[in-house]
Order: structure tokens, then sequence, then C-alpha cells
């Protein structure tokens, strides 16, 4: 599938997810066969200012594959500059904009998802950002703000007006954030109307609800975002390039959390990786035998040597 001027090499990719895409989490999802990847969300404005932070966010690994950056914002001013620097990185295959995030604190600045209110100022953005990159630029929105403003397709089509490369729709309302299912019925709406690749997002879970949305919406592509935490192994799961996470044996689950814990504590420093590598622990443990009890006990420790002990010894036990 191409995108602007990038050719994908797959059609199953890891979703942006704030405060989890790191690159050592985007690292285990590549090996495993996520085809392309993301970044967390990247505020533009804070990236034209060069904050210290962000661009600490924007950092990739040399052997993690085909890596995608999101940005969000609402001035086009802003959106213009990032996008300029990011192509100078020479760092990143395509830029996406978030127009679908429903935190109270990114759309009560008028970012996210409110920007499907203001079709006409995200029709801006993306029109500034073509006028700045030769980068692919796509936008990730949601079916719509609520029930009574379900604007996706009239939105995707203002999209594909303004340039954009390919969009991702996530079958939900910002009202409804992540409840209930998501609607593929409108993202089989939106893939009919546009000449673009379209993107389906929400609640793919093994090969069976992939392989039914696949057929239902006739997508381009997937993008796995909650499905993923704690279980890479899924991405070639849904091709029959893998096992289930169920049939992963535990020493492997026991390498990968073990090198994804050394990761984080070179890239982000130990007292940070430990609590940060809390939540990455119980995704990774959820469903195995005693995982409560040990999730408990790491949740509680700060030192990394008492944290590292506990997990060889849980997994020392299960095999």
């Amino acid at each position: 599938m191409k995108i602007g001027n990038y050719e994908t090499k797959g059609n199953i990719f890891l979703a942006p997810m704030a405060g989890i895409n790191d690159f050592p989490f985007r690292l285990m999802c590549h090996r495993y066969g996520a085809a392309l990847t993301y970044t967390e969300m990247i505020n533009a404005k804070a990236l034209c200012y060069e904050d210290e932070n962000t661009w600490k966010m924007m950092e990739v690994h040399p052997d993690e594959g085909d890596v995608a950056i999101q940005i969000f914002g609402n001035e086009p001013e802003f959106i213009a500059k990032a996008v300029r620097k990011i192509e100078q990185l020479n760092r990143f295959v395509l830029i996406d904009i978030n127009m679908g995030c429903p935190a109270p604190k990114v759309v009560k600045n008028g970012d996210g998802s409110a920007l499907m209110k203001k079709p006409e100022l995200a029709q801006k953005l993306v029109e500034h950002a073509k006028q700045n990159t030769n980068l692919p630029i796509t936008v990730k929105f949601r079916k719509g703000w609520d029930s009574t403003q379900v604007n996706a397709l009239e939105f995707a089509q203002k999209m594909q007006e303004a340039g954009a490369d390919a969009v991702t729709v996530h079958g939900r309302t910002r009202e409804e954030f992540y409840s209930g299912e998501a609607d593929w019925n409108i993202v089989k709406e939106i893939k009919q109307s546009l000449s673009i690749p379209v993107i389906g997002n929400g609640d793919i879970r093994d090969q069976e609800t992939f392989e039914e949305r696949v057929k239902l919406s006739s997508v381009d592509a997937v993008m796995i975002g909650r499905g993923a935490q704690g279980n890479p192994f899924l991405f070639n799961s849904l091709v029959g390039n893998g096992p289930k996470k169920e049939n992963v044996p535990f020493q492997e689950i026991y390498d990968i959390v073990k090198e994804h814990y050394e990761l984080e504590a070179e890239y982000k420093g130990i007292d940070k990786a430990v609590r940060e590598m809390r939540k990455h622990i119980g995704w990774y443990i959820k469903g195995l035998p005693m995982a409560a009890k040990v999730r408990n006990e790491i949740n509680q420790t700060t030192d990394i040597q008492t944290a590292q002990k506990l997990l060889t010894e849980y997994f020392e036990h299960l095999t």
C-alpha cells in the first residue's frame, strides 16, 4: 500500500498511544510484526519551541523499522513549522495529525477530537502541513463528537480535499471514549467514499475480529492500540505468522519483559523506568497464573533490582 510517496511493508500498524509508545515499546511491536509504528502524540507547538521533553519523545531506535510521528495542535502556523522541522530530522516516514484524541486536557484546548467540530480549521491544518513538507500527511479522527454529531464521512472527504494522503478512522465518538464497540460500518462508508487509503481502528483483539472487520470494511490497513498492550505477539498472530499470546512460552514472555525493562532504564533512567514499567508488566502478565500477586508486589517497589528479582522468580516458578 502506498501512502503518498511511502510504500508500507504490511497492513497492520501500531496505533499512537500517549504515554505508552516510546521506542522500547515500539521496538517490541516491530519485532513481532507491526509493519509501521507511531510515536506517542507530540505537541506541535512544544516541538517548535524545542522543548527538551518533547524532543526526547521523538527519539527512534535504529532497529525499530519504519516509524511515523503523530503531532497535535490547532494553529496552522505551528503545524507548518513543525512538519518542516520533522522532515529535516530524516527520521520518520510520514506525519499524522491527531484529530481524534478524546482526553479532556487535549480537547479543552481545541486539539484532538475537538477539531471534528471545526472541519474548516482541520482542513487548514492539513493544507499548511502539505505545503511545508514532502513527507506524507495523514489524519486520525473519530466517528464524530457525540451521537448527535456523527460527521466522520464529511470530515474524511474534507481531509482528502485538503490533500491528506490517508486517513485513520476510529469507530467511536468522542463522547464514547473507549466504551462499547467500535462502529466499523462508518469505516466502511468512508472507505467507499474516498480514493486515498483508509486505515481502520478499534477493537481488533484477535485473528477473528481482524478478518471480520477487514472483510466488512475493505480497509487498506488496520491500526491496533490497546490490544497490543502487553501483547506485541498480536501482530504476527493476526496473519498466522506466530502464536496467540496464550500459546507463547513463558520464557519468551519473560525475555521480552526483561529486555523492555532494560531498554526503558537505559532510555529514561532507572527511577522513571521503575514507575513506567509497572503498567507494562501488568499488561504482559495479565491472564498468567498468580499474576495479581506479583503485579501488586512490583507496583509497591521503587527499586529496580527488587522489581527484576520479583519478575525473575515469578517466571522461574511458571517455567
